[in-house]
């Protein structure tokens, strides 16, 4: 063996020798870091909070109120009415001020913000066709539309807060540079849902058929347009459940012109009116299929409907397909001034948004009549004594208007509702009083659902009778 060999293996032995506490205490090192790390790892899960459910949120939708000139008692007993509802979240007041015989001034408008000043839950205001569209006929004082819009948006939208003494926040698209004049386009989250409020006004969303520019619907419209693509992306990424969309014009939904790329080339006048919606229509199919979630449209409606209101599915896309995840809730209240549209939504039933007509209850004489304040329909008294937070009751509910021609037959068609052998359909109705109940008064939507195809748009409730119907008929 040389001497080089004998060197460099006494060297190792050495080497060996000395590293060994070292690799020890590498050892000890990597196990106490690693207990360590679990330590924190543990503590980490432990601290970490549970995912918390939406709660329920119930809101409230009143429109034309007023229905005198002089005469704003209707709707100070509605605000008084509301502000007494316990479970109530917020209130959107959906347009008209005022009749179309009410003349445009100011201190007419002043007085309505006082008047909703006082309102003990917070109030989103949307404009309406006679607040401002209608101003320039002769018996509202022939006053310039597009100058009262703007005394309205420096009236009642002058902050980032909701009307009322309870301060709500809420986003404006005037924080946007490019649209600083649209105070009055608003929205907010609450509940896991996106809220949309748009200046869409009856009639026709103002667009005039004289000659020249029509600026201020052309500016609204692009602004409008942008406000739902921008609170469809929104609601995209803070991962909300759904859209609510609330606005006072009727679309007119059955009527969608689609796309034709050679118009330019027809020179021939039509005489047919051109439809002020049409922007709004196509920004709407867009915002859907975007937020892939469902979106629900709120307005009023100049039809007559059987039950105050109706729920279908209108709205097709340019290719004739329906937008199964866009529902609408057209409205026209019987007696407006003295009643108001209830939406409750609830996470946890199966049919989580829930919709009724409510009476404005006067204040009672007696603190003894104050559970009485949550009556829903005149046809359903008995059903009062439900409060608003619980669930449906057992009673089937109607999802379209039985028997009504238009666009509810298309979504009977898609989900027929079941009859309910506790609900007769001929004179035994109306025998007792005690039948009055089973009456549906609270009509579900349909189901929140990420892919809208999986299960029908509207689902029936449960029939009456079945095991667990008492206690919660829609929940999971």
């Amino acid at each position: 063996m040389s001497w080089r060999r004998t060197q460099r293996m006494d060297r190792i032995k050495v080497d060996s020798f000395a590293n060994a506490p070292r690799v020890k205490h590498a050892a000890c090192v990597r196990v106490v870091i690693a207990g360590c790390f679990g330590i924190v790892a543990a503590c980490a899960q432990a601290a970490a909070p549970t995912p918390v459910r939406p709660t329920p949120l119930t809101f409230a939708i009143a429109s034309d109120v007023v229905d005198k000139s002089d005469d704003d008692t209707p709707l100070r007993q509605m605000i008084d009415a509301l502000g007494r509802e316990r479970d109530l979240s917020l209130v959107i007041y959906d347009g008209n001020l005022k009749s179309e015989t009410q003349p445009c001034n100011d201190t007419f408008y002043e007085a309505r913000r006082r008047l909703f000043d006082t309102s003990r839950k917070p109030v989103v205001l949307l404009p309406g066709g006679n607040d401002w569209a209608t101003c320039g006929v002769s018996r509202a004082g022939n006053y310039d539309p597009v100058e009262r819009l703007d005394f309205i948006r420096q009236t009642f939208f002058g902050d980032s807060t909701a009307l009322g003494q309870a301060a709500m926040p809420v986003i404006r698209e005037s924080d946007v540079a490019r649209f600083r004049p649209f105070r009055e386009n608003v929205r907010w989250q609450a509940a896991g849902i996106e809220f949309v409020g748009l200046n869409a006004p009856a009639p026709n969303n103002h667009f005039l058929s004289a000659g020249g520019r029509n600026g201020e619907f052309e500016d609204r419209s692009v602004a409008n347009t942008f406000w739902l693509e921008h609170a469809a992306e929104s609601a995209r990424r803070s991962e909300m459940r759904a859209i609510v969309v609330v606005l006072q014009g009727d679309p007119d939904f059955m009527h969608y012109e689609r796309r034709d790329r050679f118009a330019w080339l027809r020179f021939s006048r039509s005489e047919e009116k051109r439809d002020g919606f049409l922007e709004l229509k196509r920004a709407l199919v867009r915002a859907a299929e975007a937020f892939h979630g469902p979106l629900i449209v709120i307005h009023d409606s100049n039809a007559q409907l059987a039950n105050g209101f109706r729920i279908d599915q209108p709205l097709r896309s340019d290719k004739g397909v329906v937008v199964t995840n866009l529902t609408r809730i057209e409205m026209n209240l019987k007696k407006p001034q003295s009643q108001w549209l209830e939406v409750t939504a609830d996470f946890e039933w199966r049919a989580p948004f829930h919709v009724r007509v409510r009476d404005v209850i006067i204040k009672p004489a007696t603190a003894a009549q104050g559970a009485s304040s949550s009556t829903s329909t005149p046809a359903t008294s008995g059903a009062s004594s439900a409060p608003a937070t619980s669930a449906p009751p057992a009673t089937p509910a109607s999802n379209v208007e039985d028997g009504t021609p238009g666009p509810s037959s298309f979504f009977q068609e898609m989900q027929p509702v079941q009859p309910s052998p506790s609900v007769p359909s001929g004179s035994e109705q109306p025998a007792s009083n005690a039948t009055a109940p089973s009456t549906p008064s609270i009509v579900p939507m349909p189901p929140l659902l990420n892919k809208p195809a999986d299960l029908p748009p509207l689902l029936p409730s449960q029939p009456a009778g079945s095991k667990g119907a008492a206690s919660a008929p829609d929940a999971q």
